[in-house]
């Protein structure tokens, strides 16, 4: 977890520095599931094994700057908020975090759509074994994967600046060796806010 929020915490970082330059910011946190292929894999001895189900919070942020605030950049983490069995033994929890561009135009005065592509990574966790480097040791072992993505999702503008956020993300994860599928998708609702003049 030491890494996420390091990360979350230069993605923040990154795009308050772009903020004084950008008309619009946009922040927000999510919770959803995720849906994915059940099946035997030869890693887990044939064992039915899937990443779907559970609570995936998510926290993400956007600038856009171009062509009249619709055009910009995004990222976002989402993780399993608590251990599922691989395999029914072993405990495993996935992190999913991309980095896209985003298209954002306004469908009203108080609705915004997204539409946004772009790649990033699977960190897949394998708990109950110590992993040591020269950072520091780890109860857990992790198994890294590029990842695309495409997402969507529709801003609703429930009060000032404030919004609510349905949304659907796919994920294609490159070489997901360990489950049955290299697809998965996260469904989720987030609540997010606005910093932008004169909305």
């Amino acid at each position: 977890m030491k890494k996420l929020a390091f990360l979350s915490a230069f993605c923040l970082l990154f795009l308050t520095a772009q903020a004084a330059r950008a008309q619009q910011l946009d922040a927000a946190i999510g919770f959803g599931t995720m849906t994915a292929t059940s099946g035997p894999v030869d890693l887990a001895g044939g064992n039915v094994v899937s990443q779907r189900g559970g609570l995936f919070p998510s926290i993400s942020a956007d600038v856009l700057f171009l062509h009249h605030h619709q055009i910009g950049v995004q990222g976002e983490v989402a993780w399993r908020a608590s251990q599922n069995l691989y395999a029914d033994t072993l405990p495993f929890r996935p992190i999913l975090y991309d980095f896209n561009a985003i298209f954002a135009p306004r469908l009203g005065k108080r609705t915004q759509a997204e539409v946004m592509a772009g790649f990033g990574g699977e960190d897949l966790r394998f708990y109950g074994q110590i992993n040591c480097t020269f950072v520091g040791c780890t109860d857990y072992v992790s198994s890294n994967h590029l990842t695309g993505h495409i997402g969507a999702g529709i801003r609703l503008y429930v009060w000032h600046n404030v919004f609510v956020r349905p949304e659907a993300h796919f994920y294609a994860i490159h070489n997901n060796n360990e489950f049955p599928s290299s697809n998965a998708n996260r469904f989720a609702v987030s609540i997010g806010y606005s910093l932008k003049p004169g909305f």
